[in-house]
């Protein structure tokens, strides 16, 4: 009896989850468009429900959201897991177009010198993932359309810039730390002092503090399309994006022409990539001398192949390696691409192994050293898994004619280079493949950031703004950090010139394309709380770089500190103040 009774009390519920469950649409006896009353109900009560089960259809919250194919036969999807591996794949390929763009630039770089390739193309070519991804942000669709979906390109614009300032510029303070010596300048490979906020730094030459300036100024074309909103009126918004849109393709082409005349970057690039060449051979001279595999299947060193490395090229028996000893070894290599300075290289290679200053390099520098050239190397070049004795040469082949950072007379010239036809053809192909992978793939990549921000209802600005930057901009961040662990002055002058190059082509290049894209779409500017954040960032930290060239561990705390802070910034205006 109790079991029978307990049973229809569930009967209440049931039918309550199933009404819940089902939908319909209340319609009169007579017409669909006069509701069904309590009084028609009970005197037709058949008619009533089947008029209710035929004719009802699902409220426009029920329909199921249909997504479209981007070119037709990609996929795409509604949820947020499928959108997520969407971003995230999209994001890979467009990694690797960064990726493929950089090892094109550098290879070309090489074969044509610094000048008019270096100077105009190189630039232009670095910042094109990220000018794809902004023009696509609001090519397509209709002016609605395109206003929604442009505030993506924005956050790339922000994202870009605010990542290479904070996190990326703080990561490489971090690793590049050298102990800061009495005269307020950080010393190339000394590191004892620890995490010493104040006694533990970086140091930059003074041509990288121009470089800070530069960076600086090219905020200005934010400034003049903002200028209609900081006076709080809609008129003359219109001629504000063209004028901007002109100043910051001026600023283009000054900064390229900048790069024409005053080459030193490039000779830096330059410098590094011979240096690494002569590291290859080294290594390649190691594993050819049959004393054993210098890697591991699991891709760690062989510290016994590399001691017996040591003994063998110490002739003396001294247990150190001597300057005429590192220049005997060259000597013997043969270095078939590159005819370089022996004494420069002997030079740079005790700067790499002798950490304790001695002017001699002893068995644990020895092995330290080539450890950290053999991890180099495996970042390098791809590998499927077994690290076999091919890996060595394929690292030499990718690393020809490199050198050392220093910019001395030597890193001025360009050298010879075997069969440069085949190399040109390759720098091409490899320019062309990741200007395609880029060109395909970013309006995919933006559909699928648009899709997982409408599945999360989380605004698409910060989507783009944390995740864009780490697919466009990871090659050059992984590049800059492997500077900088270098822990020379000329390895962080490089690296942070590289960084403000970054921002100055963002900030006119990919601002130029932007602003373009809204002057010809005839899309509204309504991005104050964005470049708010862009100018904070970019004041801030330009005027911190550009008139000192010595930046002790606690200055990494304020650029860190400085991304998170831009997202509160841009939340509380949008969306507590609503500026945007």
């Amino acid at each position: 009896m109790a079991t029978r009774r307990l049973s229809f009390r569930f009967v209440p519920l049931l039918l309550f989850l199933l009404a819940a469950a089902a939908y319909g649409r209340l319609i009169s006896d007579g017409s669909p468009t006069t509701p069904v009353t309590s009084t028609s109900l009970l005197s037709n009560p058949v008619s009533a429900v089947i008029r209710l089960s035929t004719s009802a259809s699902p409220p426009p919250a029920a329909v199921e959201e249909k997504c479209e194919q981007s070119y037709g036969f990609l996929p795409c999807t509604t949820t947020v897991l499928g959108n997520l591996f969407l971003v995230l794949a999209y994001g890979f390929l467009m990694y690797k177009a960064a990726t493929y763009l950089s090892a094109g630039s550098e290879l070309l770089l090489e074969i044509m010198g610094p000048g008019l390739v270096g100077g105009l193309l190189l630039p232009i070519l670095g910042a094109l993932p990220d000018a794809l991804l902004v023009l696509v942000s609001g090519l397509s669709g209709s002016r609605e359309t395109a206003q929604s979906q442009v505030l993506i390109g924005m956050g790339l614009l922000a994202g870009s810039t605010v990542f290479l300032l904070t996190v990326l510029w703080g990561t490489c303070v971090v690793v590049g730390k050298c102990d800061i010596g009495p005269n307020g300048v950080a010393v190339d490979l000394q590191d004892n002092k620890g995490s010493s906020l104040t006694g533990t730094g970086i140091s930059t030459d003074v041509q990288t503090s121009y470089a800070a300036r530069i960076m600086w100024i090219s905020v200005i074309p934010f400034i003049i399309a903002q200028f209609p909103k900081m006076l709080k009126t809609q008129h003359g918004q219109r001629l504000a994006v063209l004028l901007a849109l002109i100043v910051s393709f001026l600023l283009v082409l000054a900064y390229c022409l900048y790069q024409v005349f005053q080459p030193w970057i490039q000779r830096r690039k330059l410098a590094y990539a011979k240096h690494k060449h002569v590291i290859s051979g080294i290594l390649r001279h190691a594993q050819m001398e049959a004393l054993g595999r210098l890697l591991n299947e699991d891709g760690t060193p062989n510290e016994n192949v590399l001691r017996k490395l040591f003994h063998k090229i110490d002739m003396d028996q001294s247990q150190t390696l001597s300057r005429a000893e590192l220049h005997a070894l060259l000597v013997g290599i043969n270095f078939e691409e590159v005819d370089f300075d022996k004494e420069d290289a002997v030079e740079k290679i005790m700067d790499d192994f002798d950490t304790s200053g001695n002017d001699i390099v002893e068995e644990a520098e020895f092995v330290a050293g080539m450890k950290r050239w053999l991890n180099e190397a495996k970042r390098s070049v791809p590998t499927s898994g077994a690290y076999s004795n091919k890996f060595i040469t394929d690292y030499h082949a990718r690393t020809r004619q490199e050198h050392d950072l220093l910019v001395d007379r030597s890193d001025e010239t360009v050298e010879s280079v075997e069969n440069p036809g085949w190399c040109i053809t390759k720098a091409v192909g490899l320019l062309l493949l990741g200007s395609a992978i880029a060109a395909a793939f970013a309006d995919p990549l933006v559909d699928a950031v648009h899709n997982f921000s409408n599945a999360t209802h989380i605004p698409s600005f910060f989507i783009s703004f944390i995740s864009l930057p780490l697919a466009t901009n990871s090659s050059e961040a992984v590049s800059a950090i492997i500077f900088a662990s270098r822990k020379k002055l000329r390895t962080s002058s490089l690296t942070f010139s590289e960084v403000y190059g970054g921002v100055t082509m963002n900030n006119t290049l990919c601002l130029g394309v932007f602003l373009a894209l809204i002057y010809i779409r005839n899309l509204t500017w309504d991005f104050s709380s964005e470049v708010l954040i862009i100018l904070l960032v970019c004041v801030i930290m330009g005027l911190f770089t550009s008139f000192r060239t010595t930046f002790p561990l606690w200055t990494c705390l304020v650029a860190y500190m400085l991304y998170p802070l831009s997202l509160v910034v841009v939340y509380i205006l949008d969306f507590v103040f609503g500026w945007s």
